[in-house]
């Protein structure tokens, strides 16, 4: 199935909304914090150097813009248009939703100002509209390839398949074991936070708790994992989302262990400490890996409606890339608790070797 022009059209605005909503966001911490490298590593998680104002965004929030520019371009000529408009409004719902009872919440009134409070709500809400209206449009306006001339949507070819199952099957298996892991862990009074918000966690006003978010990718690479081994056409759009986010993750994790020095106490680290710092070299890899094989040209066809589920198709050379034209290849949070991937910046310092790590390595 293809995108009928309305319907990409509709995606296209869509898409540039929600784009526009995140940027927003972003240069009004940008102003708040007066300094990009302060807002930089608050976003990766330096336990030091926080801005005295606090972000309404998070990591997650820089990925969701490119997410979004990405699934602009696919709208607009891609022919997994119908599959990267409704993956893009799932994530949207799935990371937004929080927002609904978190920021109504009076906390986040007396921590961040009852006026951004109240944009935010307003933002949460068109979001949340805007991404149920992506999911819509690209499940209804679809329809089959009219002529031979019509690029039908593309399937990961067999070796990218199991590529991506491995890759993302792996990273979705561990960012569920750090969340298992939760349970022996975090106090009584963080647990309940640590998945739906609270006070006694520091949070990007916008943003989803590290547990819902660390859950959601964690499910989401292992449903990747299963298609992309079947050959799914959702499977490309669904796992280079999924894969971007995992890169940041990864790579804001190693910035976090090589600015901490911790390899160089890596020997004397708690085997805890050692296992969260070689997750973040996991889900770098992981992350770049499905990126390369998910996203380049020569992919093969689906081959038209004759083609079932998982089927093979037919080699096609010069195959456009998810949200790009032929021959182009795209590229794709939250600060951690002092391990790898997506958490929230905890005050303190110190030096030599750390203590075993309060939260996971996963997240959004």
């Amino acid at each position: 199935m293809i995108l009928t022009r309305g319907a990409r059209i509709t995606g296209a605005v869509l898409c540039a909304v929600l784009a526009a909503l995140v940027a927003a966001w972003i240069v009004r911490d940008l102003r708040a914090v007066g300094d990009a490298s302060i807002l930089l590593h608050y976003w990766a998680g330096y336990t030091d150097g926080w801005p005295r104002k606090l972000p309404a965004t998070l990591q997650a929030d820089p990925v969701l813009l490119v997410v979004y520019v990405l699934a602009l371009l696919a709208a607009l000529r891609s022919s997994v248009a119908a599959s990267a408009l409704v993956v893009t409004g799932l994530v949207t719902l799935v990371l937004r939703l929080p927002g609904l009872w978190i920021i109504g919440s009076s906390w986040t009134g007396d921590r961040f100002g009852d006026d951004l409070r109240t944009r935010a709500l307003v933002g949460t809400f068109v979001t949340l509209a805007a991404g149920l209206a992506l999911v819509v449009t690209g499940a209804a306006g679809r329809r089959r390839p009219e002529d031979m001339y019509e690029r039908p949507p593309t399937r990961p070819g067999r070796g990218a398949g199991v590529t991506a199952f491995l890759v993302l099957g792996a990273s979705g298996a561990v960012l569920i074991a750090w969340e298992i892991r939760q349970l022996f862990t975090l106090p009584d009074e963080v647990y309940p936070a640590w998945y739906i918000g609270g006070e006694a966690l520091t949070l990007g006003l916008i943003a989803a708790p590290p547990g819902w978010s660390s859950v959601a990718l964690g499910v989401i690479c292992l449903v990747v994992a299963w298609t992309a081994l079947f050959r799914a056409v959702h499977s490309r759009p669904l796992g280079m989302t999924a894969a971007g986010f995992l890169l940041v993750s990864g790579v804001c994790g190693i910035a976090r262990t090589v600015h901490n020095g911790w390899l160089e106490h890596f020997g004397e680290a708690e085997t805890e400490q050692q296992l969260g710092m070689l997750t973040s070299l996991l889900l770098a890899f992981a992350g770049a890996t499905a990126l390369l094989v998910l996203a380049p040209r020569g992919l093969e066809s689906a081959g038209g409606p004759d083609q079932g589920y998982g089927g093979h198709g037919h080699p096609q050379g010069g195959d456009e890339a998810y949200g790009h034209p032929r021959g182009a290849n795209p590229g794709y949070g939250y600060p951690g608790a002092g391990t790898p991937g997506y958490g929230y910046p905890q005050s303190g310092g110190g030096s030599g070797p750390p203590p075993p790590p309060a939260s996971p390595p996963p997240g959004w």
